[in-house]
Order: C-alpha cells, then structure tokens, then sequence
C-alpha cells in the first residue's frame, strides 16, 4: 500500500500522545478550511440529483462546463487506468504515488520520469501523467509546454493527465479551462485548497467520452448529497477565496522564513506547504515527531514535505522546534 500523510494513527503508534496533542502538517491541506453550513435536510433524505447546482458552481469555478463530479479525485486516479487496453505511461517522479500504481495495477507498463525528461516521453507512450503544481516539490509546468505535450500525445490516441490537486493556490497554471479537447484529462480536488477532503469530492474535466466511460463506471449517486452542498457553496464563496489565497501565501512565506532561519534549505513547495529535501530528512522527521509535529517522510527522494501549522499553537510550538 502507498502511504499517505495524514496518518495520525501512525504517528501515534510509534511515538505515542505528546503533551498538547499532535500538530499534523502531513498533508497540505488548508487547516482553516472552508467554514462548513448548515445542510438542507433533503440533502441528507434524498437520493442527490444531477440540478442542485454543483456542476453549475464548478464551472463557473473551474472555467468549464466539460466536468464530471466524482467522489474525491482518487476514484478517477484508480478507475481513469480502466478505461485503456494496457500500454506505455509515464509518470513525473516524484509525484503522489497512486498514479503510477494505480496505471500499474491495472496492468500497464509504467516508467517513473523526471521533468526534464517528460518532453521526451510525451513523444514515445501512450499516456502521460503530470502533477502541476508538483506534489511534493511544488515544481510548475507552463501551459504551452502541457499543450505541446498533449498535442503529440492526442495525435495517436494517447492521453496527458495533469493532477490539479494544489493549483487553487496558483489558478493562472491551471488547463482546466481548456477541458474538452480528446486526450486531454484535467483533475481537480476541493479537498486541499478548500479544507474538506473529508467531503470526498473532486472533478474531471475531460471530453464527453472520457466523462461517460467513468460515469459508467460509478453508477448512479456517487457524491453524497451533503457533500454536493457544501462544495457548491464553498465554490460560490469568491470571497472566502480571496482571503485564503491571500492568508496562506503570507503563511507560506512564514514558514519558508523559520525553515531558512533554522538551517532548513526549502527550494520547493506551494502556498500549501513546503518541500525540505536532503538526506538529513529521516532524522528531521523524528526530531519532529518527538515533539509533536507530524510531517510528511519521503524516501525517494529524501525529503520532507511540511505543512501550514493552522493555529498560532501550533506556529509556535513548530518554530520553537526549529530555534533550537
């Protein structure tokens, strides 16, 4: 199995309950998430239907109506590997870890590739797959350089996905507006930006028979109706928009501050979190955790990725860590 940050029961496995609770920066996502209404009780005693306005809010949100709502962005992960006969897919290393499993699993050959060699490999596989911004290492990708990717790779029946699971903090990268071109596979997560992974609801952008075969797939109600609800009102909320992107960029600067301060090289990340690399990273991750601070441990490549502490508790504790 991959892991996955967030995993507190781990750390408490290992390390135990430390004084004051844990601190979890594990994962990149927003600690002050979207404020979370009321829901209509229909919403909890009615079967959900297509008119309740999710899709209209993604779009005008996403900039297109090509969407499909799904239940978290990893059921397209695991399912998107179904809808080809096996072939050759590359993957940008290091990125989140389902996809190359998840194309493997389903009986794909998959190559692990750097960014400077994805030019290359858009030329010889049959599918393509980019996390833009990159988790972990928040590196980004010029529209045109994705567009001249997809243009290779749509002329012979092959795909490019791009995982847009961080790029509400960075809006302007997205490709998301230019959904409905055939090859061409857009993902995108409320959870990260938004705080509300827990709702499990993402969206696809992609032409209408990559949209179909999935929808196919899921079968009917796959998004819970209370979660619908709540997306689409965090969607329509331009304006808690605005101030989170403004709130989390000076948060990201602080942290890139402590991080410099302590020794910490940081030459990567979003306004989400940042990336630590360097092969000091097992020990800064236990030297963390004995005090309470959980972080996300990579070993190929070493590095940590460390999240936005969401209160000035746990700011402090963090930034006590690092003076000394």
């Amino acid at each position: 199995m991959i892991e996955h940050g967030g995993n507190l029961a781990a750390a408490r496995a290992r390390f135990g309950e430390p004084e004051g609770g844990w601190v979890d920066l594990s994962t990149g996502i927003n600690s002050r998430g979207y404020p979370v209404p009321e829901v209509p009780e229909p919403a909890w005693h009615r079967l959900p239907e297509g008119d309740d306005g999710l899709l209209e809010a993604a779009a005008a949100y996403y900039g297109t109506p090509e969407l499909l709502a799904v239940p978290g962005s990893e059921a397209a992960i695991q399912l998107l590997p179904r809808l080809r006969r096996a072939g050759r897919v590359a993957v940008l290393w290091p990125t989140y870890g389902e996809h190359a499993f998840r194309w493997a699993w389903a009986g794909h050959h998959v190559e692990r590739v750097t960014a400077e060699e994805l030019e290359a490999a858009a030329g010889r596989v049959d599918v393509l797959v980019v996390t833009n911004p990159n988790n972990p290492d928040g590196r980004r990708f010029a529209a045109e350089d994705l567009l001249a990717w997809h243009r290779r790779l749509a002329a012979r029946g092959g795909w490019l996905i791009v995982d847009e699971a961080f790029a509400d903090v960075a809006p302007e990268h997205s490709l998301a507006g230019t959904a409905g071109r055939a090859g061409l596979v857009v993902l995108r997560s409320p959870g990260k930006f938004f705080g509300l992974p827990g709702a499990r609801v993402g969206f696809v952008a992609a032409e209408g028979a990559v949209r179909e075969a999935l929808a196919a797939e899921l079968g009917p109600w796959p998004v819970a109706g209370p979660a619908r609800e709540v997306v689409r009102r965090a969607l329509e909320d331009r304006s808690w928009q605005e101030a989170s992107r403004e709130r989390l960029a000076a948060n990201a600067r602080r942290l890139g501050d402590l991080l410099e301060r302590a020794g910490w090289a940081s030459p990567g990340g979003t306004d989400l979190f940042r990336w630590v690399p360097g092969t000091e990273a097992a020990a800064r991750h236990r030297l963390l955790a004995e005090r309470g601070l959980w972080t996300r441990l990579f070993q190929e490549p070493a590095g940590l990725r460390i999240g936005l502490p969401g209160s000035e508790a746990g700011w402090a504790r963090l930034e006590g860590v690092l003076a000394r």
